[in-house]
């Protein structure tokens, strides 16, 4: 069978969500089976995978899955026990005395505060966190989940502690073969993957600038009452100094200390500037903008989740309604931290691991605790019964409620994550490279010299697939490799690409919608997110592309 034609039908079951999620607009939880059993038997009857490897992917999916499920219900159960309690009542007052523009609090929220979690935590918690938070200041569910989900892109290459870098590319390429190369090009295996993170870092950063302005004026554009992205333009100032904010000391941290904390201390010191020139009134726009009257709202803008925040407002501090993210963050900190104690004892607890399942090599290992929905989220929310010194009556209704909501995201992750693993799987025991890489090789036949112009779409495409941009680099950064050494090209930068790739996938990712829809009470809407955020994405993919380029051909052509 021609790669072209492997490539085509490799395609199928992405088409398949698509065509049914934003052509159709159906709900994930219709189009995820129907996906996910096109994707069964392509690697059934044209890769004749062996019924063991599909058997093995799809239980190690199912086991994934449950491990996004347990983020979605932790980050739920933080958030009903705070509605519950009264502090988002607090929250939202606090916020409103920094500044009542809903364009400001999109910007420190998702942005800042999303970049912060995302650089001490990943898998999705970001935007698990994010979205419900900006919910109980008064957005729309839809546009908290949108703008939650396009802030989080800049930050997910040095997620989780710098994983995706150190662990996702570190683990692909280190094969005797690579290694060899590297030591003949006078590096070392640590350099090498050093010097990934800092051109991953300073190739993000001309687009990452605008993200907080991208942001604004897609959440103007589809829920403002003009409809125009005029109103977030009109913010410009204040986005991009956002922007330099976190970007200045992400590149540099990349560039001095390495790619384990870019996300996190970036984030946490642009935010530090940002809420102080904020409360100064430095750039922000004399005018705030809201969104409109609530009854003009559209029906889909809406989830079933309610914020009625009138109990006890009066109270609590402000200190003490923030304290529980305060409590989640720094137990992220010190359990992500590789050179602290912590992480090491939570991951020695509780331990499910198997390996060879079925007769493949399939294997995995599943630290309960270390899930970020149990330590930190559950643990702080049983914290907070406590702190806020709640009754049984409002424990009773925000467990109540987060066990109710968490049913919905279910049925989706339990046939999404077992079909990408069958995707992944699939050249196993096959006579063809698995789908993911057919169509990679295919776009590489097709663009050749302009590869770099496209690399990190295939990034993204991991990303959208696995739901994890670690992933998405284990999966494709040795053919990324591969590639740049036919093509005679810088061997770091396209594996930078590629890291990038993943990141901005993040984006559309199929997992991180389902997952951050869940928090708000919204379904059926992955369609439309998935359709919107594609804008962003792609422009961020071109600019990247056009570095890229630049960079391979005239820059530094001569770079490994």
């Amino acid at each position: 069978m021609s790669l072209g034609l492997l490539a085509l039908l490799a395609f199928i079951p992405i088409a398949i969500i698509f065509i049914l999620m934003v052509g159709f607009r159906w709900g994930a939880t219709k189009a995820m089976p129907v996906a996910f059993f096109a994707a069964l038997l392509l690697a059934l009857f044209v890769w004749k995978t062996p019924l063991n490897w599909l058997l093995a992917s799809s239980i190690n999916g199912i086991g994934i899955a449950l491990q996004i499920l347990l983020i979605v219900f932790g980050a739920l159960a933080v958030l009903f026990t705070l509605r519950e309690s009264g502090a988002i009542e607090a929250i939202n007052v606090g916020f409103t005395k920094i500044s009542p523009d809903r364009r400001v609090q999109a910007i420190i929220i998702a942005w800042f505060f999303g970049s912060f979690i995302e650089g001490s935590a990943g898998f999705g918690t970001p935007a698990a966190l994010a979205a419900p938070l900006l919910l109980s200041l008064g957005f729309p569910a839809l546009a908290a989940v949108m703008v939650s989900l396009i802030a989080n892109s800049t930050s997910v290459s040095f997620g989780a502690v710098g994983t995706p870098t150190l662990i996702g590319v570190g683990q692909s390429i280190n094969t005797p073969e690579i290694l060899q190369q590297i030591a003949d090009a006078g590096m070392q295996y640590n350099e090498f993957i050093y010097q990934v993170g800092v051109w991953t870092a300073l190739q993000h950063a001309l687009p990452a600038i605008f993200i907080p302005l991208i942001l604004v004026m897609m959440m103007t554009r589809f829920f403002g009452e003009k409809r125009s992205v005029r109103d977030g333009l009109a913010i410009w100032p204040y986005a991009i100094f956002a922007g330099l904010a976190f970007v200045v000391p992400y590149v540099l941290v990349a560039v001095f200390l390495g790619p384990e904390f870019p996300s996190l201390i970036g984030a946490l010191i642009g935010l530090g500037i940002v809420l102080l020139t904020t409360r100064a009134g430095f750039l922000v726009p004399k005018e705030p903008w809201d969104f409109p009257d609530k009854s003009t709202w559209e029906k889909n803008w809406m989830g079933s989740i309610t914020m009625n925040t009138d109990q006890a407002k009066s109270k609590i501090s402000l200190f003490k309604a923030w304290l529980p993210y305060m409590l989640i963050a720094l137990l992220l900190v010190l359990t992500r931290v590789r050179f602290l104690p912590f992480g090491g004892w939570i991951r020695s607890i509780m331990t499910v691991q198997y390996s060879d399942l079925l007769g493949t090599s399939i294997s995995n290992t599943f630290n309960i605790l270390y899930i970020p929905g149990v330590v930190p989220f559950v643990l702080v929310a049983l914290l907070c019964i406590p702190i806020y010194r709640m009754n049984k009556k409002q424990v009773s209704l925000a467990w109540k409620e987060t066990f109710k909501r968490i049913k919905g995201p279910t049925i989706a992750l339990l046939f999404a994550v077992p079909m990408v693993r069958i995707m992944m799987q699939s050249g196993n025991g096959s006579d063809y490279n698995s789908m993911p890489l057919a169509m990679a090789e295919a776009m590489t036949n097709l663009f050749r010299g302009a590869w770099p112009l496209v690399d990190s779409f295939v990034g993204a495409l991991g990303s959208f697939m696995a739901g994890s941009n670690t992933v998405s680099n284990m999966l494709f950064s040795v053919f990324q490799y591969s590639i740049a050494e036919q093509l005679e090209l810088s061997r770091i930068i396209m594996v930078a690409l590629t890291n990038i790739g993943g990141a901005i996938g993040n984006m559309i990712c199929v997992h991180n919608i389902i997952a951050a829809t869940a928090t708000v009470g919204l379904v059926g809407v992955e369609g439309i997110l998935i359709k919107r955020n594609l804008i962003p994405m792609a422009i961020y993919g071109l600019v990247v592309g056009i570095i890229g380029l630049i960079l391979v051909y005239f820059v530094v052509p001569a770079l490994f």
